[in-house]
């Protein structure tokens, strides 16, 4: 069976992560989301997202297809109700698609004409950005069954100090001495060739994804997830690191999400929290203010590419898109557009002849190219987002 993930309505609420990758390659928990669904059906899964990441992120149609929304994450139940399906049948959510067999082309679908399924089983569905973080635990705790089952961890080295052993699951190559584990609120995964440096502390659940290192004396607060190749310091609690960023040295992050190559300076700190312990408000791209989201805690969301100097501090419910580059004293302002360049005293434009000459350079750093169509995206995503930028 061919089956491909679709980004759904709720790829918008997703912005900034979702201007340089499908719904599908969020991260959230151990793995992506792709991830979970390609473990879980035993089959490689692309991608149907907007036609400018489709040469990166291409889709595979084949005379049978299942489609399969991108928000909703898998369980058993759901698995085995896609598994299931037939010609012309869709499971549903109330009005939503979660997943549908069809042979017709995207332009002809008609639910119309299909079997309903109704799913009333528990799910967890990446809608809105601060879903990320808010369903990070369970996330890590059904991705660390998943991965662990039915295999033995390597040995917790004697100079650690552990706290629920059992559940605790070390990859081949992992590295850890002198820190203290604490898994009885929820697992603890560190991943291959990941590095945890001495007198690091760690309260689960916690993911520690490939190739991966908490530096010394770190203190981390689960669930938190730190994506492969990133490096974190300082204090971190309940936020998710998508792959190859940085938050290296002291300062607070917490109720974040932050995306792939960026870099957050030393003694960077976000608020989590506002001082009248209201509802958090986080700028919406699609109405083009600032949203509810029902939260009383709710940090920084960070899109690819993003950097910030040293001292940098974020008021609570920041939105910073990609490419954006924030420095100098004060609090900047809680929504930075995409290749903004500047702080508290204002932001000019991050021009991308300058953007891309980082973007080389920092992933030249890590021996991975910056491609022809990595520029081709981030080239749309500057005129996507020329309209913030001005105001």
């Amino acid at each position: 069976m061919n089956y491909i993930l679709f980004d759904g309505p709720s790829r918008n609420n997703l912005l900034p992560f979702t201007f340089t990758r499908p719904v599908a390659d969020i991260r959230v928990g151990i793995l992506t989301i792709r991830e979970k669904w390609e473990n879980q059906l035993g089959f490689t899964i692309t991608t149907l997202t907007e036609e400018y990441l489709s040469e990166k992120y291409p889709m595979v149609e084949m005379d049978e297809n299942v489609m399969i929304n991108a928000s909703y994450l898998p369980n058993k139940k759901l698995v085995e109700i896609i598994e299931g399906l037939e010609e012309n049948q869709a499971v549903f959510s109330g009005e939503d698609v979660i997943a549908f067999f069809s042979k017709d082309t995207q332009d002809e679908i008609n639910f119309d004409t299909y079997e309903a399924i109704e799913y009333d089983g528990d799910v967890l569905k990446i809608e809105h950005t601060w879903d990320i973080f808010a369903n990070n635990g369970e996330a890590i705790q059904a991705d660390f069954d998943w991965l662990t089952h039915d295999r033995e961890s390597q040995s917790i080295p004697s100079t650690c100090n552990i706290l629920g052993a059992q559940h605790i699951f070390i990859e081949e190559g992992a590295k850890l001495e002198f820190t203290t584990l604490n898994a009885n609120s929820g697992p603890i995964y560190i991943g291959k060739d990941a590095e945890v440096m001495e007198g690091s502390i760690i309260r689960g659940p916690f993911a520690l994804c490939d190739h991966a290192t908490v530096k010394l004396g770190a203190k981390i607060y689960g669930p938190t997830t730190v994506g492969p190749h990133s490096k974190v310091g300082g204090e971190v609690n309940n936020s998710v690191i998508f792959g190859h960023s940085n938050k290296g040295h002291d300062g607070f992050l917490g109720n974040s999400v932050i995306g792939e190559w960026c870099n957050l300076g030393a003694d960077t700190n976000n608020s989590n929290l506002k001082n009248n312990y209201a509802e958090v408000r986080l700028w919406d791209y699609q109405t083009e203010g600032f949203a509810k989201t029902g939260l009383q805690f709710c940090g920084l969301m960070m899109g690819d590419h993003s950097k910030c100097g040293i001292n940098t501090m974020f008021n609570t419910g920041t939105v910073v898109g990609v490419s954006a580059n924030i420095f100098g004293s004060g609090f900047p302002r809680n929504f930075i557009p995409s290749f903004s360049w500047g702080g508290h005293s204002g932001f000019t434009t991050f021009l991308t002849k300058k953007a891309f000459e980082v973007a080389e350079v920092v992933m030249k750093r890590r021996d991975i190219e910056f491609s022809e169509v990595d520029k081709s995206i981030l080239e749309h995503v500057f005129e996507e987002t020329k309209k913030w930028r001005k105001s």
